[in-house]
């Protein structure tokens, strides 16, 4: 399959843009200024993330509800019209993560389902009898986040900026009807906004005009990971089901039947034989997907996602260890063979910019964070 691109590639490389490929797109890893120097724009100010690679899978019609309440683990029926839910679609089998997405409850009859860039086609297929439509070529989006981010963009676009956290409306942004939510994957508030391709590169250049910096996708990553938030494919994937991930709360029991519901009761009967946690290291070297976890000199785990975190400027990670390890036991993690000592902290590592006007932890909310 050829390599996809965002309609706004030519900004991008405009700007300087590093590009790589990812999940099947080619997409800006950072600008000149660096990884480090977006991430604390974000945490200080507002940036604006191109994440057009993520999917739009429209569900519409009188029965695209009862569709997605027998795919996907939460409850629609919390929420309403208007409102936008972190939800899981997973394996009928053995109830591991097939993937981890927002749905946009756009009106009465329209839901749009935005899956990771790589599981568009299995979204697709899972809700292939409620005729899913993929528009993700129709349009693109753009993330504007940090404290500063809801009154950059009012500079533009009023309306938009007032939508609220987990809120989702249809407004008009230059000129350009755009569905927009109080959602992200930054720890911090922020607004996502699904451009008409045609409108794209306006709506970008005006917010780069309004103060908002560019961001790649490498600061998405470490802004995501001092945040606590799971990725797809490190925290969640094959073999991991959203009781091991920390995330029984996107689990509606009481609704009815699901996709996954069987197998996941019963490890919820049995017991998780892991359990995602939060690791704060001594000092600054980076922990790497894939390395050892110990405790007491043996090996209880491994790393899911690690890096530095530029807040912090301490070394971090999530990854599963051991169910009966706690917040606050110390642990150690293999870092190229150097035994690097840190303990077992509470997530997320930091918490949304004080001056920010609301909290919004993206796909997880503040209250349903785990320890």
């Amino acid at each position: 399959m050829p390599t996809r691109s965002s309609p706004l590639e030519q900004s991008h490389r405009g700007l300087g843009a590093k590009l790589v490929p990812f999940g099947g797109w080619e997409m800006p890893l950072s600008y000149p200024a660096g990884t480090i120097a977006e991430h604390l724009a974000c945490r200080q100010g507002a940036v604006v993330f191109d994440v057009s690679h993520l999917g739009t899978v429209r569900v519409a019609g009188a029965h695209a509800f009862a569709a997605l309440q027998a795919a996907l683990t939460n409850d629609l029926g919390r929420i309403g019209p208007g409102g936008a839910q972190y939800t899981h679609l997973l394996d009928p089998e053995e109830a591991s993560v097939l993937d981890d997405l927002i749905v946009w409850w756009v009106d009465d009859e329209r839901f749009d389902v935005m899956p990771n860039a790589s599981n568009t086609e299995r979204v697709l297929d899972a809700l292939s009898g409620a005729e899913p439509q993929d528009v993700t070529s129709d349009r693109a989006v753009l993330a504007v986040q940090g404290p500063q981010a809801r009154a950059r963009l009012a500079t533009l676009a009023p309306e938009a900026a007032t939508v609220g956290r987990f809120r989702v409306a249809t407004v008009e942004v230059l000129g350009a009807s755009c569905v927009v939510a109080g959602t992200g994957y930054t720890g911090e508030d922020g607004i996502e906004l699904a451009v008409p391709v045609e409108a794209a590169t306006r709506v970008w250049d005006a917010l780069l005009a309004a103060g908002v910096t560019p961001a790649g996708l490498g600061a998405r990553d470490t802004l995501r990971l001092e945040a606590g938030l799971a990725l797809h494919g490190h925290e969640l994937g094959p073999g991991i089901t959203p009781l091991q991930a920390g995330l029984g709360w996107v689990v509606a029991w009481d609704k009815g039947e699901f996709v996954g519901r069987e197998p996941l009761l019963a490890e919820q009967e049995r017991g998780i034989a892991r359990r995602l946690r939060a690791i704060l290291l001594d000092g600054r070297r980076p922990p790497r997907d894939g390395q050892s976890i110990l405790a007491g000199g043996e090996v209880v785990g491994t790393v899911s996602s690690g890096n530095f975190s530029p807040v912090l400027e301490r070394g971090i990670a999530l990854g599963f260890v051991a169910p009966h390890l706690q917040v606050g036991d110390p642990v150690e993690i293999d870092v190229r063979g150097s035994s690097v000592p840190g303990r077992i902290v509470k997530s997320p590592f930091v918490t949304a910019t004080p001056a920010a006007p609301a909290t919004a932890l993206s796909r997880q909310s503040e209250e349903e964070q785990s320890d």
